[in-house]
């Protein structure tokens, strides 16, 4: 069977040194180059057409997001490695298969290949185009977080509410709060249907929802189950109710 063709795209040699050296113990890939900035892998990938691309995010000049922009034609299937964890909502906006994020090891590295190849395989059997919108998730299902030093998954259905800070969001969730990168109204577009917008600057898990007291001006308080106390508006009041209504 024919091996997979591989780009490695970082600016870090050390980086693309060690990729190489993981893939290299497999005999079902092939690197066949590796560009130092986001500029000299656009026109690798217009020269070469790899079938897989395991790419930095930040980079100097073109980021990783911007090299995916500037693709002609269908993009190869992506892998992103970075050091990063706030990239990892819109990594899997533009359809990457997996997330590494820096140092990973082949325990990590493998498995994501692994399932990269059985996709692409896949993927050979339909249109690229039909593939990856079915692959494209939905709706959030976890979201990547730094937590005492280390990087760990927070499951949307644990989270208790959602609160915007800036150009960030807080993910409330039992006794702890983690802080991560984007735009409340962004992450509401890729929520499920078990999270409404009680507020300009908080949605709520419906879930964690234990009752719903009506104040002035049309206004609720909404008690969480862990006794928290939160305000829906009115402009957000009609959506709660229909969310909390028993069917």
């Amino acid at each position: 069977m024919n091996r997979l063709r591989v780009l490695i795209v970082d600016d870090e040699r050390l980086a693309r040194t060690r990729l190489r050296r993981l893939l290299a113990e497999r005999n079902d890939v092939e690197v066949i180059g590796a560009a130092e900035d986001g500029d000299e892998a656009v026109s690798m990938i217009d020269q070469l057409r790899p079938d897989l691309l395991f790419l930095d995010i930040q980079m100097p000049g073109l980021s990783g997001f911007d090299v995916i922009a500037a693709i002609r034609g269908a993009p190869p299937f992506i892998i992103f490695t970075t050091a990063f964890d706030q990239y990892a909502v819109r990594a899997f906006e533009v359809h990457a298969l997996d997330y590494l994020l820096k140092p990973f090891d082949g325990e990590r590295l493998h498995p994501a290949v692994d399932r990269a190849i059985a996709l692409i395989r896949g993927a050979r059997s339909t249109s690229q185009e039909r593939f990856l919108e079915e692959l494209t998730p939905k709706s959030i299902e976890r979201f990547v977080v730094r937590h005492a030093g280390r990087i760990v998954f927070v499951a949307a259905e644990q989270i208790d509410w959602i609160e915007a800070a800036d150009n960030y969001v807080y993910l409330h969730a039992g006794s702890e709060s983690h802080l991560i990168r984007g735009a409340l109204k962004t992450i509401e577009s890729r929520l499920g249907p078990g999270f409404v917008r009680i507020h300009r600057s908080a949605i709520v898990n419906a879930s964690r929802i234990q009752s719903l007291k009506p104040l002035s001006h049309g206004d609720y308080d909404v008690e969480l189950l862990d006794g928290s106390h939160l305000t829906a508006t009115r402009t957000f009041a009609a959506r709660l109710r229909e969310t909390v209504s028993p069917r």
